[in-house]
């Protein structure tokens, strides 16, 4: 795992995305976030996010250059929060928030099944929305579609019957035999097992229907579905 994944960490929120940064100085947490970022354009692109930044003090000068490399890269900046009160006071001189809405509590659910085996599907008809999260120790099917700042853990495969830019995680429990099925993966976060899709391979994530899985390096490995 990149270090960048290591000091950045993205949620969904009832406003748009929560992005705490935590574990290194200013200066690496702002480079790392910024990778995460470019490496997920798609995703970040026309976000609103809200960044904790815990105890890490920052003046006027290096907010507004922060807001602005944001901006640069089609993410609004919103709200900060601290625990430095100096922080607290830049962002609200800059009329940025310093508090967050917590999220619904219908909007974070667990779905437990017991003695089902491990093929139970859980199916949900409806779009997810920011700031949902499905977990399931099973198969998960949506019909609709995975909007920003969405997650769907499952311990088994993923099928999404519409386009994914949010975030999924098959084979929750180290399966590395669990699949993700979508008519648009374009937009999307994919975790497979411990294994993260990323575009090194050389492969884009597509914008077409497709199966993703991994090979036997571990590598994801995309197919388009093929009509009759």
């Amino acid at each position: 795992m990149d270090r960048a994944n290591d000091l950045i960490q993205v949620k969904g929120v009832r406003d748009g995305l929560l992005i705490t940064m935590t574990g290194a100085g200013w200066e690496h947490l702002r480079a790392a976030m910024f990778a995460h970022i470019d490496g997920q354009r798609e995703f970040f692109q026309g976000a609103r996010i809200a960044v904790d930044v815990g105890e890490t003090i920052l003046r006027v000068h290096e907010m507004v250059g922060f807001r602005d490399q944001l901006s640069d890269r089609g993410v609004s900046l919103w709200a900060v929060i601290s625990e430095s009160e100096v922080t607290r006071n830049t962002a609200q001189l800059l009329g940025l928030a310093t508090r967050i809405a917590k999220p619904r509590p219908e909007e974070t659910r667990q779905f437990a099944v017991e003695d089902l085996g491990e093929e139970t599907a859980l199916f949900l008809g409806r779009t997810l929305r920011s700031g949902t999260r499905v977990e399931f120790a099973g198969h998960v099917v949506i019909l609709g579609d995975v909007n920003p700042g969405a997650e769907i853990i499952a311990d088994g495969s993923i099928l999404v019957w519409g386009k994914v830019r949010g975030l999924l995680h098959a084979g929750g429990k180290s399966n590395t035999k669990a699949l993700i099925c979508a008519l648009d993966l374009s937009g999307a976060q994919l975790r497979i097992a411990g294994h993260r899709a990323t575009d090194a391979g050389g492969q884009v994530q597509p914008a077409a229907p497709s199966t993703a899985g991994l090979d036997s390096d571990g590598e994801f490995l995309f197919t388009a579905w093929k009509s009759a």
